[in-house]
């Protein structure tokens, strides 16, 4: 069957490792979009393979959704999350991320901003919701072919992370006050973390589960503000462990309340 726009599809070349949408075609050439993974590509058609129903399962790759609220005694106390705003360069991992959020009764801001416009428009929707946990996230990649791992301009959108990061600690500079994750796929984790983020992608540039900075701020708005994270335990959560997320060590920001 000929290839079309929509259609979930493998790479031949890749093992079927990872399943996309078909976004565009030019040519002989397909523009892809991970349906998990935050990743663009583009492949030629015949290494394309459409995906059975039965590709579709073996790949379907959900976040780990624990019970963050077993743990909560709603017979005495009441909780109050700590807030979230969530800027993504991406519009549908966006609504998956503010539908987990939701699932877990967290309240959260969700705004959909191109990666260079965000370090511009940020410090406006700080000082608007005033949030304690801010995610700045979307499509990035390293671009081997043009140098070394530490140059932010061999990333496509390293640069206007970094940016953006540091607008957020001229903001706030408290990590304990304002907790930031940043990156996307392929981000320079190291810079991140210099500019001010707790938590980064991606230490060993791989591509990151659309998910993952959603999962660490859920864990961090669940957990109490009295309470050190379990820094091991909440990378472990994420599709890619510490290959894929780093961060430091920091308190949950969730309040308890008596009586409910």
């Amino acid at each position: 069957m000929p290839i079309k726009k929509g259609d979930l599809v493998t790479r031949k070349s890749y093992n079927h490792d990872t399943l996309f949408k078909v976004m565009n075609i030019k040519g002989d050439v397909c523009y892809l979009k991970g349906i998990d993974v935050r990743l663009y590509a583009d492949s030629k058609t015949d290494d394309l393979k459409i995906a059975t129903k039965e590709d579709q399962e073996r790949l379907k790759d959900e976040a780990k959704e624990e019970d963050d609220l077993d743990f909560l005694d709603r017979s005495e106390y009441f909780y109050l999350p700590g807030k979230i705003l969530h800027i993504d360069g991406d519009s549908e991992y966006l609504k998956r991320c503010l539908d987990y959020y939701k699932n877990h009764n967290i309240f959260a801001i969700g705004k959909k901003m191109n990666e260079v416009e965000i370090p511009f428009k940020i410090r406006d929707l700080l000082e608007e919701y005033k949030p304690d946990i801010v995610i700045i996230t979307g499509h990035d990649a390293y671009y081997k072919k043009k140098g070394k791992l530490d140059d932010i301009h061999n990333y496509k959108n390293t640069e206007n992370f970094i940016n953006a990061v540091r607008e957020c600690r001229r903001y706030e500079k408290s990590h304990e006050k304002l907790v930031i994750i940043a990156g996307a796929c392929q981000s320079n984790y190291e810079e991140l973390i210099k500019a001010g983020a707790n938590f980064a992608s991606s230490p060993k540039r791989i591509n990151i589960h659309c998910l993952d900075p959603a999962i660490i701020a859920t864990n961090i708005s669940l957990t109490e503000r009295n309470k050190e994270i379990d820094l091991i335990s909440l990378l472990e959560k994420t599709k890619y462990g510490k290959d894929g997320m780093g961060g430091i060590i920091c308190n949950g920001l969730m309040y308890v309340g008596y009586p409910r």
